[in-house]
Parts: C-alpha cells; structure tokens; sequence
C-alpha cells in the first residue's frame, strides 16, 4: 500500500533522514522502532506532509506520492497521530475531531450531526469525562491524547500513523484502542505504529522497521525476533541489563519529607507517606486516581485543602505554598506534560537546564554564558542528549531528547527531593537505561526520589517502597517484595482495602 524508498531530510547540518526503506502492506500494522532522534518522527511527518523531502520517492498503491501539505495527505487517506498533541485547546472535543470535515447545510455548520458524529466516534473509548461540547484545554492529557486518536478515527483514513498513542492511556484505554487497531487491520486499514514498549510491539505489530540514526538498518517479522535482538538493533551494541545494581543500606535512612492527610479536591482525597533519603519510593495507580495532583500539591503548584507537608521536620507554611519556595527549600519537579509546564521551548537548552539554579553559572547577578555553556555540555553529554549544541531551542530536539533536558536540569539543581511524574516518558529503552541510572545515583548520593509512572516493571525495577493511589486515596507505603503486579493492579481499582 505504502513504499519509501531511500527517503532524505537534512535541517541545516543536521541529518535526520539519511536514507530510509519501508514498505507496508494492506491491513497490516508495521512497528517502527528507534532510539530518540533516530527519525522516526521526522519520517511520520514526511509521510503526513508536513515536511518536505529532500531526496527519494514515496509510492501508494503503486503511483507517485508527493504531498504538499497535510491536507494533501489527508485527502490521500492518511492521518497522523502525533506524539505531542497537536490540539486547538480553545475548541470543543467535536470541532478538534472533525476539524476540515465538519458536516455543514447550505455552507452552515450543521451542529446537531457534528455532535452525533463525534459521539459515534468516542463511543470507542467510552471516557467519562470526554464530551463533544467540552474545551479540549480543560481535559486531561490522557483524555486529550484520546481526542487525538478519534480524530484519525473519524477521517477514515486508509494508512493511520501512530507516534506514540498510548504514552498517557491507562491500561483499559490502551486495551480499548488495540481492539480497535485489531479491527481497522481487519478492514484492511494499515497502520504505522511508534513505541518504545516492546511488549505493546509484540501485541500488536505484524512486522517491524528499525532505525537508527536516520537509517532503515533491519527488517522483519516481530514474531521472528527476540526482544534482545532488537534492542542491539536499536542501539547497535547488546544491552545487557535495564535497571541498574543497587546496594541496600542497613543503616536507618533518615526521614526527609513527611506528608500528613494530604488533600486536594476533587481528585486528591488524602495522602499520608514518609519519604527518607536514599530511597525511591514508588507511586503506582491509574491515570486520573490523584497521582499527579499529589505530586503538584507537594511542589506548590495547586494549594491543599487540608493536610501538612515537612521537610527535614520542619513544616511547610500555607502561605509560602508556591513553586518558588519549594526550590529553595531543596524540592525538584518533573511534570508529566513535558510540552505544556516541562520546557520553555523557545529557550536554548542550556537555558532550560540552568533555570531552576541560575545561581550556579553566575556572577555578582550576572550569568557567566561560559560558565552556563560547560555546566550544560557535562549534563548533555552524561545524559547523551543528541543536539548540534546547546544554544539549539529545546523545541528543535525529539521528544525523548526534550525529556532528557529536563533530568538535567534537575542534576544542575541539585535538588534533596526528586518529584518525578512519569520521568521515562516517550523515552527509547537505551535512554530509558541512562535515566534510571541517574535516579539510581541520585537515591546513592542520599537524596530522597518520589517517582510516579504507569509502566510497572519501571516501579518494580527500581523502587525500594510502593504505594498505590486509588480514587484519590493513597495506600500504606509497603517494601516493593511485599507487592506482585497482581496486587498493584487489585489496589489501584478498588479491590484491595485502601
């Protein structure tokens, strides 16, 4: 249905496409996979037509293809479902799905059908809080993500590209939608998918590309290929372990942050936990449960309703519950919405790494740049950041790239307390690797790291306590031997007394 063949795209110096082959087959779902800034990204939006190839030939159906624009590629049948939400947050659920096929009647906009062809649409997905007449900016991101995906739902494509889809499901969301791929498959609709999960890979892909480093290097049928094989297919070198080696101590570790009846409506009920240096603590639960209100209450960036938060024994005033004061008094935050409160995408990345401690590359109030640029080039290259340098805007890099930024800014701070929410999100499993040694190291250096994620094998891989959230309520924190995926999963829906 789809041929590339030797597909290129530079951006000034950078390479980003250097040579790509794929071909996908009716009804099939084809995985392409890569570390961040291999292209993958790059090449959806050359397929979508939003960007312009410099040199090969695309082919559908057997006759030349050459979008001008992503309109071009929609009325040739093919959607895009971007990694980054790519939404008009003032609009309605139905005007964002139906965007440029809104049903009209004599050149008026037919209201009643946009809203019944909308509802016909979500039907899919059945989420409580998504309506056809509610402003996209005021849900969710998991639900917003939802919205996205109806919308290539809703344009009937023939070849659906999906970067990313289930980075902020839950598990029923992300069931619901590979039902749906199942039965688009067996329509003969075909489908790009990206994702970093192999095991989502494996569920749902028939065959898969790989890239790296804007080259097509492997190709085959998933079935056929270990999961190690494609991991040193990836990265170019075997990875012999995920999750890093971590020495318990036998020495108490000393409380840091305690968290009395926390509450902040509607969706954080109460929380109480004690978090002590040199441990991670794990937060599991499903998305909308009241995981990241806790963490965002815990910052300053949303004020409780009741309940305390101490640091190193001393209690936090309400009057000096802002994001600000947490920074002095040693909290660090990573926000699952990396694009909306993560970055400042305009600002160079040595900008955005440096931002929460401006005091450490400065002199007598004024920022030394070369003081800013070597502190920024020893984060990069730790983190391996692929950039061409660091006074490159952050909204240039991919998105596991731009998330990578973000973990050094938090090194460069220097932070007691690691918030993190979601911190391996969109993250390619080499990157994945690096991220988790360096919150390994931290919890070493005897920081204190409360880390919220969806993917459990994460949580199980790394934490030395879990609680779980459910319906706004936080569990007792257990040491993670005494849980089992089972239990987690039991807890988080309700099953197990909370």
């Amino acid at each position: 249905m789809l041929t590339l063949s030797s597909i290129h795209k530079r951006f000034g110096p950078t390479v980003a496409l250097d040579g790509v082959d794929l071909d996908l087959r009716k009804g099939e779902v084809h995985a392409l996979i890569g570390e961040n800034g291999a292209g993958k990204s790059t090449l959806m939006n050359v397929i979508a037509g939003s960007l312009n190839l410099d040199k090969g030939k695309m082919e559908i159906d057997g006759h030349p293809y050459v979008p001008s624009n992503p309109l071009d590629a929609r009325l040739s049948g093919i959607a895009l479902i971007h990694q980054e939400l790519s939404l008009c947050p003032h609009l309605t659920v139905a005007e964002n799905i139906l965007m440029g096929i809104e049903p009209s009647h004599m050149g008026w906009l037919d209201r009643d059908r946009l809203i019944q062809r909308t509802n016909d649409v979500l039907q899919t997905f059945h989420h409580a809080d998504i309506r056809p007449d509610k402003r996209v900016n005021d849900l969710s991101v998991a639900a917003q993500q939802i919205v996205e995906i109806s919308r290539a739902i809703a344009a009937r494509a023939r070849i659906i590209l999906m970067d990313e889809p289930t980075s902020s499901l839950q598990r029923d969301d992300v069931t619901q939608l590979f039902a749906l791929i199942r039965k688009l498959s067996a329509e003969g609709i075909s489908v790009v998918y990206i994702s970093h999960f192999l095991e989502e890979v494996r569920q749902i892909a028939d065959r898969f590309t790989v890239l790296r480093d804007g080259r097509s290097v492997a190709c085959g049928n998933i079935a056929d290929t270990t999961d190690d094989e494609l991991i040193a297919k990836m990265v170019g070198r075997s990875q012999q372990t995920l999750f890093p080696k971590r020495v318990q101590s036998n020495n108490p570790l000393e409380e840091i942050l305690d968290v009395q009846n926390l509450a902040c409506p509607p969706l954080l009920k109460s929380a109480t936990f004690q978090l002590r240096r040199g441990e991670i603590l794990g937060i599991a639960g499903l998305m909308g449960s009241g995981r990241t209100p806790l963490l965002r209450t815990i910052f300053g960036l949303e004020r409780p309703e009741s309940g305390t938060i101490a640091v190193n024994k001393k209690a936090l005033r309400t009057g000096r519950n802002t994001p600000a004061m947490r920074l002095i008094e040693g909290l660090g935050y990573l926000s699952e919405d990396r694009k909306g409160e993560g970055l400042t995408l305009g600002l160079s990345v040595a900008d955005n790494t440096t931002v929460t401690r401006f005091s450490r590359c400065s002199r007598f109030g004024w920022l030394d740049l070369s003081k800013q640029r070597q502190q920024t080039e020893q984060l990069v290259n730790a983190l391996k950041i692929k950039m061409h340098n660091v006074k490159q805007p952050v909204r240039a890099l991919s998105g596991g790239n731009q998330q990578k930024v973000i973990v050094a800014r938090l090194l460069h701070q220097d932070a007691d307390i690691l918030l993190l929410d979601e911190p391996t999100r969109g993250i390619d499993i080499g990157s994945k690797a690096q991220v988790y040694q360096t919150i390994a190291e931290c919890a070493s250096e005897n920081k204190a790291v409360l880390m919220v994620s969806s993917y459990l094998p994460e949580l199980f891989g790394m934490c030395d306590r879990l609680a779980v959230m459910s319906r706004g309520r936080l569990s007792d924190a257990r040491p993670i031997d005494q849980w089992t995926p089972e239990t987690v999963l039991q807890a988080a829906i309700g099953g197990e007394s909370m």
